[in-house]
């Protein structure tokens, strides 16, 4: 078994060179990684992803309000109607209007159901086409 001790004439030389080739070593073996995985990362299923749109539902002024509270009073806007053909003999005079306006009932939660069905059949009677309901929205988490 042979050993390299140094030279023969006791003339001690440090050895200033850095090995260098675990180093590249380990370099070459990152970047094979790296050229395997970002492929990988960068193509996927390609799928249509949803646009967000947040539509501003806008009241115009020529729509009617009609809101039921929870006793079951009907309200034209803020004015109280005395009954349901009041009521109707009011939209009746609205109906005939060109384009016909929207009718949008607003109903209390803990209102009964007959008074929003008492409005809707009041509209029909009067002729109206277009009715919506006026809901508040979930609340955002």
């Amino acid at each position: 078994m042979a050993m390299n001790v140094g030279a023969a004439d006791g003339d001690d030389e440090v050895m200033s060179t850095i090995n260098t080739t675990p180093l590249v070593d380990v370099m070459l073996v990152l970047l094979i990684i790296f050229l395997i995985t970002v492929p990988v990362v960068r193509n996927s299923v390609p799928v249509q992803l949803p646009k967000e749109r947040n539509e501003i539902r806008e009241t115009k002024p020529e729509n009617i309000t009609i809101s039921v509270d929870q006793a079951g009073r009907i309200y034209w806007n803020e004015l109280q109607m005395r009954n349901t053909q009041a009521l109707v003999d009011r939209l009746k005079k609205i109906a005939v209007l060109n384009p016909q306006p929207e009718v949008q009932i607003r109903g209390d939660t803990d209102s009964k159901y007959e008074g929003v069905g008492r409005v809707i059949y009041a509209v029909q009677r009067a002729g109206i086409g277009k009715v919506a309901f006026i809901t508040e929205p979930p609340p955002r988490s």
